[in-house]
């Protein structure tokens, strides 16, 4: 299985990116060493392309295979690859504040620790639906990793389109998000542009 292992920060830096979108709350010092230097227009799209790629955790083919999905929705194409990513179920996890980073709620889901509607599941790409419960199975609920990461991200602010529920380690989809309830610095319009040429 392909793994992204660049360092995080040094991936930060070169896209432009602050780490807080990532679950980080480290900072870099360094600088990027020819910042002057004028981009291009496919340069910029290709970076936007890059940046919500890395910050959700996914590789070429499957990001790839959610633009393909996001044509073929009703709507506009960038608004609806935003959701479909914000909708995957390590995200949710992830949102939910019972993991610090994304890429600790994928290790959380592939460990099986995870159920929908009561059945487990382990593939971090599931695609979350309205009415859907998501929750920390049973057995997983009152080990230390939890109490340790809940405390950490207690003062993340849940989106308004999840409802949770602390003690239960639970969480109800209301509705999908829209557009305006995501808040990574993504411009989705380069994206559909890159591709569509």
């Amino acid at each position: 299985m392909a793994v992204d292992k660049v360092p995080v920060l040094k991936r930060c830096r070169s896209l432009g990116l602050d780490p807080v979108f990532l679950g980080v709350d480290k900072k870099s010092n360094r600088q990027l060493r020819n910042p002057r230097r004028k981009m291009s227009e496919y340069g910029l799209q290709l970076r936007e392309k890059q940046k919500a790629k890395f910050i959700y955790g996914v590789l070429e083919k499957p990001f790839r295979n959610y633009y393909a999905k996001a044509e073929k929705l009703a709507g506009q194409t960038g608004e609806n690859l935003m959701v479909l990513l914000e909708s995957r179920l390590d995200n949710v996890i992830f949102r939910m504040g019972m993991a610090r980073t994304r890429r600790e709620a994928r290790q959380v889901v592939g460990h099986r620790h995870v159920t929908v509607n009561g059945k487990i599941v382990n593939i971090p790409s599931y695609l979350v639906s309205a009415g859907d419960v998501i929750q920390i199975k049973e057995s997983m609920r009152t080990a230390q990793r939890y109490k340790d990461i809940v405390e950490v991200t207690n003062g993340r602010m849940v989106p308004a389109w999840l409802e949770m529920d602390a003690e239960k380690l639970s969480a109800t989809i209301k509705s999908l998000p829209h557009r305006e309830d995501i808040d990574v610095p993504v411009n989705e319009m380069l994206i559909v542009e890159l591709y569509s040429k």
